[in-house]
């Protein structure tokens, strides 16, 4: 019986055929929305977790507050100094403190230009082996440069696309930074992170140098001795910065971060992208269930004829109720495994196109079938849900009325 109602409603959506494609439409739109944001939501969170990837669990970072947008410490009011440098050094349970440059800079190559990162790199030996330990750098080409190489800078992967200046930089290439002439010594491997992707790293003396930098540093790094003792000394640093500069518990003028709580921040705010984004979605789908209902109020009243003739041949009040709940279903299950495979589809499009735009591996798209299971059963249930109330409704037609009318 079952098999018999359920090829009815198929026929019955055949016969009707441009109503049924516009009726699958709304549920189409959302299920495909869902899925590809989400998907692509997973893939953005993972490139920016990616980001934290190279900080260390041992490791504190301290930055002045920011007051826009742009590279640690380039927004910000009040600088960190050599000052601040030795007050954390004076810490309990400090290993080694090293202040850091970020910013900005014109690179010049085969008469073309770029502006890209530039990280410096401490000058003492110990310091050195920390930062490369910290940022996990293997090199493709060349090596890294040690102590004895002032002049010389190593490249970010993405250096080494030809698409960047036209002609590919190699080992031993002359690049200008500022205008002035650097040799390139090595360049790093593909990392997860975007920005050391894109960074040239040099000496600290060279890079004040060349952009004319005093007393001042973009952001502290400070390795703690033993990674138990995080909480107590980001808190003791805190403490002690607060009591230097005059400031209440609160106003703060600057953050003192361990790993943890970045990774904590940035998983809040794509977690609150992620609901906004399916809240967005969730319209679509209402709308989609809404033009099941209405679909199925139509083809009701376009059908209380059949629907009095399989009364009067025996049909029960659940036979018809059922046929009509199938066919809503099948609205809700077609039009989610449409969405659902078009959605992982556009999500995948977009990372690739990301990827082939930045030149690297940003954003991985993993299907998940949990979520193509979660879509369509969810697609499903609400077709279902749609067409409980007109199935209801045919379900209580009476014979004789349903074929006079």
């Amino acid at each position: 019986m079952i098999q018999d109602l359920f090829f009815l409603s198929v026929n019955s959506m055949k016969k009707r055929k441009l109503r049924s494609w516009l009726t699958l439409l709304g549920i189409f739109i959302g299920i495909a929305a869902v899925v590809s944001l989400i998907s692509l939501g997973d893939g953005l969170r993972t490139a920016i977790t990616g980001q934290f990837g190279s900080l260390s669990v041992d490791t504190l970072t301290i930055q002045n507050a920011e007051t826009g947008f742009g590279p640690p410490g380039s927004t910000a009011v009040k600088k960190l100094t050599d000052h601040e440098v030795k007050l954390i050094e004076s810490v309990n349970g400090i290993e080694i403190v090293i202040p850091r440059l970020i910013r900005i800079a014109k690179v010049e190559y085969n008469k073309d230009a770029e502006f890209s990162y530039l990280g410096s790199l401490p000058e003492d030996k110990k310091q050195l082996e920390f930062i490369y330990e910290n940022l996990n750098t293997e090199t493709q080409e060349g090596r890294i440069i040690s102590l004895s190489d002032h002049g010389k800078v190593v490249l970010g992967n993405s250096f080494a696309s030809e698409d960047l200046f036209g002609k590919k930089i190699t080992v031993g290439s002359k690049i200008k930074i500022q205008g002035k002439e650097f040799i390139v010594a090595g360049i790093l491997k593909p990392g997860s992170s975007a920005i050391l992707n894109g960074v040239v790293l040099m000496f600290e003396n060279d890079m004040k140098d060349i952009l004319n930098i005093g007393d001042e540093a973009d952001l502290i790094v400070a390795r703690v001795e033993n990674k138990d003792d995080m909480e107590k000394v980001a808190a003791d640093i805190q403490n002690k910065l607060r009591k230097d500069r005059k400031e209440k518990i609160g106003e703060e003028d600057f953050t003192v971060q361990t790993p943890v709580q970045s990774l904590a921040a940035v998983n809040t705010i794509l977690n609150i992208i992620n609901i906004i984004v399916v809240g967005i979605a969730s319209i679509s789908l209402l709308i989609g269930g809404i033009g099941i209902a209405n679909t199925m109020y139509t083809s009701i009243l376009e059908r209380t004829k059949e629907i009095g003739t399989l009364k009067a041949i025996g049909a029960k009040n659940s036979d018809i109720l059922t046929l009509f709940v199938i066919e809503s279903g099948l609205f809700g299950l077609i039009g989610g495994i449409a969405g659902a495979i078009f959605g992982i589809s556009l999500s995948l499009l977009v990372a690739v196109s990301a990827n082939s735009y930045f030149g690297e591996n940003i954003i991985t798209i993993n299907l998940s079938w949990p979520l193509l299971i979660g879509a369509v059963g969810f697609s499903f249930f609400i077709g279902i849900l749609a067409g409980l109330i007109p199935s209801y409704q045919a379900s209580k037609l009476k014979p004789v009325d349903a074929m006079r009318s």
